[in-house]
């Protein structure tokens, strides 16, 4: 029988057993982020002779779960919806075949948060990188030149998944002067407004004690491009080589993809970490919430315009072109909150004609406000 309020089976003799005294088995659902809301969901699904499992990793129309009795593989091909963003992903939870050859994967349970990025295709599907996230932890290597805008990218999908973004600087190592370090760490934080940025280095160790404390509880995903230490970040964390690591190129800092799944490994202080593959390119799907996280001063400040609909180009009595004038925010943020928006806006587009109408609209209206602006600086025109 199976206790849905633990995630262990309810005879006292099991070897995964779970309690909650901390001493969890290595296939303990409670180590893998079940609760009882997790619990309470399941319910409705024990009676059908199904068990519960969080999904590890997969791979070609199957996946592998842990499960209450131990790891278990199953087909997902009874799961496989139209839909590119009810696909099984890694985190997720599902409800399992309880034995059987082969097993399958009855339904997922309802995803309370999703990392989804927008992929390249020309019917502009989105792709979930991670489910049931809680931390989404951004590696960023001090290897190679900061890139702020890309820093605020990674950060507006982090915010629009529902999970608490965190900025990583890896490679610390690498900048042996503390003025210079904590000059890179002021720098991004301003470009994250309320995210923690923390410096670490497995190579030494700096700042992995602080790492690991904030990822003891909960499921953690790791997010970057290639060559930003992810799998070495993973490695250093669980505390063993769990994860292939390659050189990077010294030319420009970029390395070759070492993890090509994603998979969910459990932390030895608690919690659960999904390592990811690099991300070249990271295109936002719907983020409109997430930029607007991101860029949170910026909205703010909007609140402030004299205009509600102010499109803060030259419209009098704007308040974030009045900080940028005097020097409060850099005119670089502005410039990347637009370009996200836009491209927010233009994703949105390609699959809403209603939408596309009023795009157009309204960058028409733009554009006749911002002559007649012109006009206006200008002067009335002299007669010859």
């Amino acid at each position: 029988m199976f206790n849905t309020s633990t995630g262990s089976s309810a005879s006292s003799g099991s070897s995964h057993s779970s309690g909650s005294s901390g001493s969890a088995s290595p296939y303990s659902l409670a180590a893998y982020g079940w609760d009882d809301g997790w619990a309470e969901t399941f319910a409705p699904y024990a009676a059908q002779g199904l068990v519960p499992g969080r999904v590890l990793r997969v791979d070609r129309g199957q996946c592998d779960l842990v499960t209450p009795s131990g790891l278990a593989r199953a087909d997902t091909e009874l799961v496989t919806p139209r839909d590119p963003l009810r696909i099984v992903c890694t985190g997720d939870w599902a409800t399992v075949d309880a034995e059987g050859d082969p097993r399958y994967v009855r339904t997922l349970l309802p995803r309370r948060t999703a990392l989804v990025r927008s992929t390249s295709s020309k019917r502009s599907d989105g792709q979930v990188l991670a489910a049931n996230v809680d931390h989404a932890v951004i590696a960023v290597s001090l290897a190679a030149e900061l890139d702020l805008g890309r820093v605020e990218r990674f950060t507006a999908l982090a915010w629009e998944s529902g999970a608490q973004p965190l900025l990583v600087l890896t490679k610390a190592d690498l900048v042996p002067d503390p003025d210079t370090l904590a000059h890179l760490v002021s720098d991004t934080e301003t470009a994250a407004p309320g995210v923690r940025v923390l410096a670490v280095s497995s190579a030494t160790g700096d700042g992995l004690e602080e790492l690991g404390a904030l990822l003891a509880s909960g499921t953690a995903v790791l997010l970057g491009q290639s060559g930003a230490g992810k799998s070495t970040l993973a490695n250093a964390l669980v505390g063993e080589a769990v994860q292939d690591v390659r050189a990077i190129r010294d030319s420009d800092g970029k390395g070759r993809h070492t993890t090509t799944t994603r998979d969910l490994l459990p932390l030895p202080s608690g919690g659960v970490l999904i390592d990811t593959p690099g991300l070249r390119g990271v295109g936002l799907w719907d983020a409109e919430g997430g930029v607007a996280q991101a860029f949170a001063e910026i909205e703010e400040l909007a609140e402030r315009c004299r205009f509600p609909d102010c499109a803060h180009q030259a419209e009098p009595g704007c308040a974030v072109l009045a900080a940028i004038d005097d020097g409060s925010l850099p005119e670089r943020r502005l410039e990347s909150y637009r370009k996200l928006l836009r491209e927010n806006e233009r994703l949105a587009a390609r699959t809403d004609a209603r939408l596309r109408a009023e795009l157009r609209r309204d960058w028409k209206q733009r554009q006749a406000l911002g002559r007649h602006m012109m006009e206006r600086k200008r002067g009335p025109k002299r007669q010859r």
